[in-house]
């Protein structure tokens, strides 16, 4: 398994407008380094405790992602150095990442998570939701997050005509947002959508963020 022929094919394969983030969790901090050392520079991780422990001991001008679900206890462990968190999945816990970033001094990025899946397990906002929080006076009243766009997961199937669908929601409900020209601290610049399995689909469909584990660092 070569770790940096594999970012280099997938790079290749990207256009200029679409980062990959390169989804280390449950992966040894060799591994990462191999990576590192390939020109890897966003990592994504999607538990808390996993992600304080390898900010700690790996090279700072890495680029950490908080991809997973993330429980509003457990943001302050995180706020001092996230550069994304891609699941906001409520307003609860956008307001406890703006009192975390308040304390840290920080501005902090976030997507809000869009459940577009059929599958009931996924977290998110529903459009409705989506559309009535990005018009409402909670958020533009958080002056310690910045809203940069949206993310969500496609139903895990082998349907790909279901997949694209769903990818396309995604995407035409950022467009919807975007239109809106909502408060200062929404910008929908970035789309995060697609991993290994679906992101030839994703970027396709106009994803601006890819999270890929195992096509580049093997399976379990």
């Amino acid at each position: 398994m070569n770790i940096k022929n594999n970012i280099i094919e997938i790079k290749h394969n990207l256009p200029a407008t679409c980062k990959l983030i390169a989804v280390s969790k449950t992966k040894p901090n060799e591994l990462i380094l191999e990576a590192y050392n390939g020109g890897q520079r966003l990592f994504g991780e999607n538990k808390v405790q996993e992600l304080t422990d390898k900010y700690e001991s790996l090279p700072k001008d890495i680029e950490w992602h908080m991809i997973g679900h993330l429980q509003s206890n457990k943001v302050k462990y995180i706020a001092p150095f996230v550069s994304l968190i891609h699941g906001v999945d409520s307003i609860k816990l956008l307001e406890e990442i703006n009192k975390q970033g308040s304390k840290v001094n920080r501005i902090i990025p976030c997507l809000l998570q869009i459940h577009i899946a059929e599958e009931e397990t996924k977290f998110g906002f529903s459009e409705t939701e989506l559309l009535d929080a990005v018009q409402s006076a909670t958020i533009t009243a958080l002056k310690n997050i910045n809203i940069i766009g949206l993310m969500g997961m496609a139903t895990f199937t082998d349907n790909t005509d279901q997949i694209r669908k769903e990818f396309r929601s995604l995407k035409m409900l950022f467009e919807k947002v975007k239109v809106l020209k909502p408060t200062g601290q929404i910008v929908m610049k970035e789309l995060s959508m697609g991993m290994s399995g679906d992101y030839k689909i994703a970027v396709e469909e106009g994803s601006t963020m890819i999270r890929v584990g195992s096509s580049i660092f093997g399976g379990r």
